[in-house]
């Protein structure tokens, strides 16, 4: 026992000298910064703020939605308001400032935020009908609400984006990882989007933060619309490095569009897998060359397995 309390010791004399190396990660004074689980409980209340009649908090027992309302709306501006006020502080303008100065500034911008939350709401709607516009397996909006991964990351980055706007750095960021983590949809919260936007399956659609998109654009899972290139680093920080895709455009599964120069014109098809780094013009309809289909040897291709042995080696590539 003895030798163990001496390993534990030596191992955290490591640790703690391993700290003083001046790095970013070994800051370890009194921890103000912010608190990521309050965030997501923050989000999972604005949820239930935007859909008030399907999402609830159980411990609430009032009997009128308004009492509801307000006690939850209470809730979420005092936990939004002390997030803020750590957040801000990572601003270059606050890094100095006192807390209370900090505190006013974190109280007025949670304040503003909860204000645009009608139009969040309509912003919101507008995803809802069409998705179940859009999608024939949709058994109802309902449906579209509880189980759809795109309802949620469209969701949580109509959220994301006006913290964005406002300026509140980190948070807006927080909350788009959040949903990334939950549903494979990666949206960054300073892309402009507009309404009924409308993503199907989802996995693995990636939206970078200078992207823009019109309204009525569908998205299928797997699309890229991303940078051409990243080597510059922080110099292009700031610069339109993602593509414009206009109203009216349908992004089938595997696209990758890239650039910032790169706009897809209005009612514009882009076909699976496709691989775009230039603008394409309204009413395209873009699509990779056919494809051939090569068999291998032991079977032509009008050939069929005649048994499970034989299907086992029938197979061919693209």
């Amino acid at each position: 026992m003895a030798n163990m309390e001496k390993r534990i010791r030596k191992i955290s004399e490591s640790i703690l000298a391993d700290y003083a190396k001046g790095r970013t990660i070994d800051k370890s004074t009194g921890f103000s910064g912010p608190d990521m689980d309050a965030v997501i409980d923050i989000l999972d209340k604005l949820q239930k703020i935007l859909f008030p009649g399907y999402f609830r908090i159980k411990s609430y027992h009032y009997y009128t939605a308004e009492n509801n309302l307000q006690t939850l709306v209470e809730d979420v501006l005092f936990n939004l308001s002390k997030q803020i006020t750590r957040f801000i502080r990572f601003l270059p303008e606050y890094a100095d400032k006192d807390y209370r100065t900090c505190q006013t500034r974190g109280q007025e911008l949670a304040l503003e935020f909860m204000s645009r939350i009608p139009k969040i709401r309509d912003l919101v709607d507008s995803t809802v009908q069409a998705e179940f516009d859009g999608d024939p397996a949709a058994f109802s909006k309902d449906e579209i609400i509880y189980c759809y991964p795109g309802m949620y990351a469209i969701m949580v980055f109509r959220l994301a984006h006006e913290f964005y706007e406002l300026n509140v750095p980190m948070l807006p960021r927080i909350m788009a990882e959040y949903a990334h983590g939950k549903t494979g949809i990666d949206i960054h919260p300073g892309a402009t989007i507009g309404r009924n936007f409308f993503i199907d399956h989802g996995t693995g659609i990636v939206v970078g933060e200078t992207t823009v998109i019109g309204n009525n654009v569908k998205v299928y899972q797997g699309v890229t619309i991303g940078a051409l290139s990243t080597r510059g680093g922080q110099k292009l920080h700031g610069k339109k490095r993602h593509p414009t895709i206009e109203d009216n455009v349908t992004i089938y599964s595997g696209a990758s569009i890239l650039g910032g120069d790169t706009v897809i014109g209005h009612d514009s098809v882009i076909g699976g897998n496709t691989f775009i780094t230039m603008s394409v013009p309204p009413g395209s309809n873009v699509s990779i060359k056919s494809q051939e289909l090569h068999f291998n040897e032991d079977n032509k291709p009008d050939s069929k397995p005649k048994d499970l042995k034989q299907a086992e080696t029938w197979f061919y590539t693209i």
